[in-house]
């Protein structure tokens, strides 16, 4: 005999009879197998800091991305399916450019999250595709200050003063919810971004699989040097 739910995940368009879309549910499992991500906003500017979790000695931790920068006040952390998430971020910085070259100005963070989001929402309401099985988080300043976003499989994002995603989320929201204060600088919000990054990798953090992503409003996004990274890591967590 066949499961009850079978019949209703054979296709993106189908509610099963308790109002959900199996599909939807399997791309946020795909989101919650990838590594940890954490986004953490200062009084003046985000910080994004990503496990690449290097699985073998051979491979080099340069080649994999999981922070992307979008415009020059805009970048990204991914987890999940990082192919998924490239094909957005393509999406992501075309929309951004027609934007300033319609307007002549930046796009506004919260625009462009929602832009990507429609984009996604479309991908569970019609025959032939699937689900994105990936979530972003989306970080930036603009004239209303930073911002932080988190996009959802589904299409629904939500604002942050302090975000995760991926397999270890449950373990760094719990270190966000207890120690986050706001009004932090960049330097400290770096420092409680790799702490919650410790804990929800249960204390297995490689710092040389750490890479750590700003925008500030004095700075355009930018990815730390290894270096520097590794300087920071040392600094939060010492031989912990």
């Amino acid at each position: 005999m066949q499961p009850a739910n079978m019949a209703y995940d054979r296709a993106i368009t189908v509610f099963s009879p308790d109002g959900r879309l199996f599909q939807v549910e399997y791309a946020r499992e795909a989101v919650k197998r990838g590594t940890t991500t954490v986004g953490v906003k200062s009084k003046t500017g985000v910080v994004l800091i990503v496990d690449k979790r290097v699985t073998s000695r051979l491979i080099e931790p340069e080649s994999i991305e999981k922070i992307f920068q979008i415009d020059g006040h805009i970048g990204c952390a991914t987890s999940g399916l990082v192919a998924d998430a490239r094909a957005l971020i393509d999406r992501a910085r075309l929309d951004a450019q027609i934007n300033e070259i319609t307007y002549s100005e930046k796009i506004q963070v919260k625009t462009l999250v929602k832009r990507i989001c429609d984009f996604k929402q479309t991908y569970t309401q019609y025959g032939g595709v699937r689900p994105f099985g990936t979530a972003l988080l989306i970080a930036g300043v603009d004239d209303t200050g930073p911002r932080l976003f988190s996009t959802d499989p589904s299409g629904a994002l939500m604002e942050y003063k302090a975000s995760s995603e991926g397999s270890g989320r449950n373990g760094a929201m719990s270190y966000f919810e207890s120690n986050y204060r706001d009004g932090m600088n960049i330097e400290e919000a770096i420092e409680m971004g790799i702490k919650a990054l410790h804990k929800g990798t249960e204390g297995k953090l490689n710092p040389d699989a750490i890479e750590i992503g700003i925008v500030d409003k004095n700075i355009n996004f930018n990815i730390l040097s290894p270096e520097k990274t590794k300087d920071y890591v040392s600094k939060a967590i010492g031989g912990k």
